[in-house]
């Protein structure tokens, strides 16, 4: 049986993403700051992480699923410290959970590590500014982590998702979320269980040929 970790798994994308993997019979470890989870944990609290890593054992599959949004104001507006806390659960969050995780993965030949970057990382999204630099930084780690250990059996992916319906979209201001879904050809938003089917699919012994790859889930919002 595999065993995969899902960051931000309470709630969204990651518990979505836990209930495909646990229909697949993967047994699976949520984490997250609070909630219903089976570990309580703060990604950016590099201790906490070494410590999980010990705790918990080996894992076959990382889900890197836990973020925020950030400040949602003009690019001017922001602070320092909103970019600081941005760009530490986002990107330090996601670094840290594959430092303590992927080694395992590469001593035994096998895995698959899935990050969650965002539409907004490929176009930016305006008064997003924050959030679509530490995205557009999930998609570069996961380009060099991919070629980095593309001959060890390990395999780095990374998803773009254009606006889905996640808890984490309520605090966007409407016009921000009336602005990005208007960009979406589907004219709607996503579904968590859309999302849930593609990263299962790349945790999974299907994908094998790709690697340092960004797969888009858009509505066709993104063409390139």
């Amino acid at each position: 049986m595999k065993r995969a970790l899902i960051t931000g798994g309470a709630r969204g994308l990651g518990a979505a993403t836990a209930s495909r993997l646990r229909a697949d019979g993967v047994e699976v470890i949520t984490v997250d700051l609070a909630g219903d989870v089976d570990e309580i944990l703060d990604i950016t609290d590099e201790q906490a992480v070494t410590a999980l890593a010990s705790r918990v054992g080996a894992v076959d599959i990382l889900i890197n699923s836990a973020g925020i949004v950030g400040p949602n104001m003009p690019l001017v507006e922001t602070t320092a410290p909103d970019w600081r806390t941005t760009l530490e659960v986002n990107v330090l969050g996601t670094v840290g959970m594959m430092r303590a995780f992927v080694p395992g993965m590469v001593e035994r030949g096998w895995g698959r590590v899935v990050n969650f970057a965002s539409m907004a990382g490929k176009d930016g999204n305006p008064n997003l500014a924050a959030y679509s630099a530490s995205k557009a930084a999930v998609i570069a780690l996961t380009k060099s982590a991919g070629k980095e250990l593309a001959t060890t059996g390990v395999l780095v992916n990374a998803i773009a998702p254009a606006v889905i319906a996640t808890p984490m979209n309520d605090s966007t201001a409407p016009e921000v979320l009336a602005h990005i879904t208007s960009l979406i050809p589907m004219k709607r938003v996503g579904e968590a269980s859309e999302v849930a089917e593609l990263v299962v699919w790349l945790a999974s012994e299907k994908v094998s040929f790709s690697t340092g790859a960004v797969y888009d889930i858009s509505g066709g919002r993104a063409t390139y």
